[in-house]
């Protein structure tokens, strides 16, 4: 079999491509793959990216892969031309033109129904008829015929057409031309499917490796991210029970343990908005609440030359603290989990997020404004992670897979329900304003502290987040990252994918697009 060759399976999947896996994943499998997919075209709303469908087109391989915008999920697969796309369904060709001849060539350019009732599927219900929308002598209709997990629509003479005939006959006739398209979904028919077809649960995981095999393939895939303020994260898997991320508290090891290896470890090394925190005195206690694009961004602690005359017992205890320090700083390092749809950076404990002031807590829940974590200064923990929105048309696309939070501390009066990564940002900080707003001493305070910062992602190196500006990213191969592969084309929205803007609340960095689309939360 060639390699050009790939598997049907309805219901399931073609080739690699299976229902249910990320966005991520097969455009990570597709880049890789540049000899058998080499163009690909994106299609995706602009004003409206994440509610509506993303649409990735091969046209070298004949097939449209559609996927939901909310989680990014592989959801529909067609296949609209089968003279490019080479499918094998149980070692028979989906279509073979008539003595190994192209297809355009005998004019069969799918397959007739008789080959896919005799030597592919067999047997099945009838389908449904669609009419042409306008009627002559030669208009056509298309008559669905529906299996499950798949389904193909054939061209029939309108006037050979009566719901009185049998559909056997109809399509057996020589009204009725060769397949002009084929879909793979999950359901029982088509007819009932399409419905849900976007919103229904997939059966399926997003990552290629879990696929069909059990927990030992890997780390369970995160679901759905819950925040539930004052540093504590709450990951819901697919499977296992949930996993809890307290910064400053959760070690390197507890990670690694529960989510697996990070598929890359990037250390700090940019420090372009360090201007915008405060400069102090080096102490590791005291990081500002008050929210900046980065409340510890500069890795590289600068020491204070004292001017007083000191003794030297002191003069060594402040250089033993600063060489410490500068350690410490330097241990600095991000886990990027691409496949996980997030990013951890590991740094010395620091000070904990001030609560809601609308967040219903518990007893245990209470401590002291400011307190430190109880692990040493000297022990590293995760102190920030990033959760990205993987927004089509972003200056990040595709670097992880999308990540989907939830705000559980902030309810209003109103609103009692979350806040999620699918709203706009106009709806979300509307409501974190009302509820902060007690936070600020005066009105003037409030608005410096939640006016947006602009960011263009577009000059120099790529940068990865929010709140931490990351240099230029690699892949596997130690080449940077393009946003497409060579000879591929990505069809995007209208605007500059580079330019963001940074909008700051208390424990929480928003960076957002100009569609209003949130493309990253920084919860630290």
């Amino acid at each position: 079999m060639e390699e050009s060759t790939m598997q049907l399976v309805p219901g399931r999947c073609v080739g690699f491509m299976t229902l249910g896996c990320s966005l991520h994943e097969v455009l990570t499998t597709i880049k890789a793959e540049v000899r058998l997919f080499p163009r690909f075209q994106l299609y995706h709303d602009d004003a409206r990216p994440i509610l509506s469908p993303i649409q990735l087109v091969l046209p070298d391989n004949g097939l449209r892969l559609q996927f939901d915008g909310p989680d990014q999920r592989l959801r529909l697969i067609e296949v609209l031309d089968f003279t490019k796309a080479k499918l094998v369904y149980k070692d028979v060709e989906v279509f073979k033109p008539a003595d190994g001849q192209a297809g355009t060539a005998t004019g069969l350019t799918g397959p007739r129904f008789r080959h896919i009732y005799d030597k592919l599927l067999g047997p099945t219900y009838g389908g449904e008829y669609i009419s042409p929308r306008f009627e002559d002598a030669n208009a056509k209709g298309v008559y669905n015929l529906s299996y499950p997990g798949i389904a193909f629509n054939f061209p029939v003479q309108h006037s050979a057409y009566s719901p009185k005939k049998d559909f056997i006959s109809l399509l057996s006739s020589s009204a009725t031309g060769p397949a002009t398209s084929m879909a793979v979904f999950s359901g029982e028919s088509w007819q009932k499917a399409r419905g849900t077809l976007f919103s229904a649960a997939p059966p399926n995981p997003r990552a290629l490796a879990l696929a069909g095999k059990g927990r030992e393939a890997g780390p369970d895939e995160i679901e759905q991210v819950r925040i539930h303020g004052e540093g504590r994260i709450e990951l819901v898997r697919r499977s296992s029970p949930p996993f809890w991320i307290i910064l400053s508290e959760t070690t390197p090891q507890d990670l690694i343990m529960e989510l697996g290896a990070p598929d890359s470890i990037y250390r700090k090394n940019d420090h372009r908005l360090s201007i915008h925190k405060d400069r102090r005195t080096s102490d590791a206690s005291d990081n500002s609440a008050h929210l900046t694009p980065d409340d510890n961004l500069d890795s590289d602690h600068s020491s204070v030359v004292g001017t007083d005359d000191e003794d030297e017992w002191e003069e060594d205890d402040e250089a033993a603290t600063e060489a410490q320090e500068r350690e410490v700083a330097a241990a600095e390092h991000f886990y990027n989990y691409y496949h996980h749809g997030l990013d951890i950076l590991i740094s010395q404990p620091t000070q904990i997020s001030p609560p809601s002031p609308t967040q219903e807590r518990k007893e245990s829940d209470f401590h002291e404004d400011g307190e430190l974590s109880s692990q040493p200064l000297n022990h590293l923990t995760a102190t920030k992670v990033i959760f990205h929105g993987n927004i089509p048309g972003s200056y990040q696309f595709n670097r992880h897979r999308r990540s989907r939070w939830t705000l559980e501390h902030v309810p209003s009066e109103l609103y009692r329900d979350p806040l999620n990564s699918e709203m706009r940002f106009g709806d979300i900080s509307g409501r974190l304003k009302e509820v902060f707003k007690p936070y600020y001493e005066s009105e003037e305070e409030e608005r410096l502290q939640q006016r947006g910062m602009a960011l263009n992602r577009g000059w120099g190196d790529s940068p990865g987040s929010s709140c931490e500006l990351l240099g230029g990213w690699e892949d596997g191969s130690g080449k940077k990252s393009k946003f497409a592969s060579a000879g591929s084309v990505i069809v995007e929205g209208d605007g500059n994918p580079g330019n963001v803007e940074l909008f700051g609340f208390p424990g929480m960095i928003f960076e957002v697009l100009k569609n209003g689309a949130v493309s990253s939360l920084t919860v630290y």
